[in-house]
């Protein structure tokens, strides 16, 4: 058989190929020999466990949908007033920038006699902002817009009443400090 080539070996074999099928329960009984034999390792069947691609795919759409939650635009409180009346949007703008010029104003002229009553300001302007903000909910709750519009608009200009009243008051301070020093000179 040494000089025999392939194609001569199998054609001598052709009819002796046993082409059926293995009776039902073959693999099972030839691995219960084949762990039975010494010297071998145990082998049994895979078994197909469903759970691991579930959890996996749970994973997945948990994350997903964490993804959609933080990256979602929820719009801030200004911006849903600003839908429901423009106007408001608009008037709080230009508010908002002169109570701010007044207040960087205001920040500029602190000192020592005069940082008590900028912090009683600021303490004001603080409790003016949270009663804006009350007002801007009441708008999205659908009250009557006009009168809470007025509200709004007369905050704003409390607040800004408030810094002008604070910004002479400082100035009076500032004066009678020149006017005292002046009179006690050596």
């Amino acid at each position: 058989m040494e000089k025999d080539t392939i194609k001569e070996l199998f054609g001598n074999l052709q009819d002796s190929f046993d082409l059926k099928e293995p009776e039902k329960g073959h693999h099972e009984r030839f691995l219960s020999k084949l762990n039975a034999s010494k010297d071998t390792l145990a082998l049994t069947p895979k078994r197909i466990t469903w759970w691991k691609p579930f959890s996996i795919a749970a994973s997945f759409a948990v994350l997903v949908g964490m993804g959609i939650g933080l990256f979602q635009n929820n719009p801030t409180l200004e911006e849903q007033v600003a839908k429901i009346s423009p106007e408001a949007s608009n008037t709080q703008f230009y508010f908002s920038n002169l109570v701010q010029q007044q207040v960087q104003e205001l920040q500029t002229k602190s000192s020592p006699e005069t940082q008590r009553i900028i912090a009683d300001a600021m303490v004001q302007l603080t409790n003016l902002e949270a009663d804006y903000t009350e007002l801007e909910k009441e708008v999205l709750n659908g009250g009557n817009n006009k009168m809470i519009l007025s509200a709004m608009i007369t905050n704003f200009q409390t607040r800004i009443d408030l810094l002008n009243y604070v910004l002479e008051q400082i100035e009076t301070i500032k004066d009678l400090k020149k006017y005292t020093d002046a009179n006690h000179t050596l």
